[in-house]
């Protein structure tokens, strides 16, 4: 097989993956040109298997504690290396890695960043500050934005432009957060600031507890409010993207931004039943994010705002 064979072959694999991965990436992807499109599942394919070995999961579904979760953080790490030095590792999402990264010119950094957070998850990590917080959001999710504005053609050199890229991965996972509080606690998995919950007189056998919905709810608030400016950050560098790719961008920032309002919204009830946003309201939010495209960018400064190390 050749190279351009196997490449058309891990790009077929990684759409699959997104396919049954991730409805609202797929259909956000959907916007952007043929190259970008595919260079974006093929690293969504990676971040994805990732995910699912450290979890125990598959394809982000039917979770459960993975054996080891140390010894699954070491095999991403070694099939990620294998993958950036051209080997072929015998997973399709793996060598989706090496090739998007070679074509690309993605930083071992920011794949190291990424990482980073699912060492945190397999050392069951919790955070105890909201600088915490915003440190693991930025590894699960920000250092992935900022892969993807690689993969969009932003230059590794544009610092300022890919902070906002990071500020929208911090953003989505705040949302993420916010929607999935008792989920994740039945799943020992706690990923609010121990400052807060100590402030509410919380734990994580009450959050694990949707009768606790009342007591859960502004916690959530909280984590959708702190969202709305990282939101309003990316936008900014959204601005500079190409029109399809910038298009894209703010139909995914509009569409997690709409769940966690929807949670805000539902208050006590939000945990009774999982927060989705339908299909009718998601074109509702691409129709908004068309007009945004067109739209003067907002005057959004990142003052304050938790920024990726340098």
């Amino acid at each position: 097989m050749s190279q351009a064979q196997e490449r058309a072959a891990l790009v077929v694999a990684a759409q699959d993956i997104i396919a049954r991965g991730s409805k609202s990436f797929r259909s956000a992807s959907a916007l952007f040109d043929e190259k970008t499109r595919e260079r974006a599942w093929l690293l969504y394919a990676w971040c994805r298997a990732c995910d699912d070995l450290t979890d125990g999961q598959t394809l982000g579904h039917s979770a459960k504690r993975a054996l080891s979760p140390k010894a699954a953080h070491r095999r991403i790490v070694e099939l990620s290396d294998a993958a950036l030095q051209g080997e072929s590792t015998g997973h399709a999402a793996f060598d989706s890695l090496g090739i998007v990264a070679s074509e690309c010119r993605i930083p071992r950094r920011a794949i190291d960043d990424h990482l980073e957070g699912f060492a945190l998850d397999a050392n069951g990590w919790k955070p105890k500050t909201e600088s915490d917080l915003l440190r693991y959001c930025f590894h699960v999710a920000g250092a992935v934005g900022v892969m993807m504005a690689l993969v969009m053609g932003v230059d590794p050199d544009d610092s300022d432009t890919l902070d906002r890229a990071s500020d929208l991965g911090i953003a989505f996972q705040l949302a993420n957060i916010a929607r999935d509080i008792v989920a994740d606690a039945r799943e020992g998995r706690v990923y609010l600031p121990s400052q807060w919950l100590n402030e509410e007189g919380l734990d994580g056998n009450s959050l694990a507890n949707p009768a606790n919905g009342a007591r859960i709810a502004p916690l959530a608030e909280r984590l959708v409010r702190l969202s709305r400016d990282y939101r309003a950050s990316a936008r900014v560098g959204a601005r500079r993207l190409p029109l399809r790719s910038r298009l894209a961008v703010l139909a995914a920032s509009n569409v997690y931004g709409a769940i966690g309002e929807k949670v805000v919204e539902r208050g006590a009830n939000a945990w009774r039943s999982r927060t989705i946003v339908s299909d009718s309201e998601k074109l509702e939010e691409f129709a908004l994010a068309l007009a945004q495209s067109f739209w003067p960018a907002p005057n959004a400064r990142r003052e304050g705002l938790w920024t990726r190390p340098a």
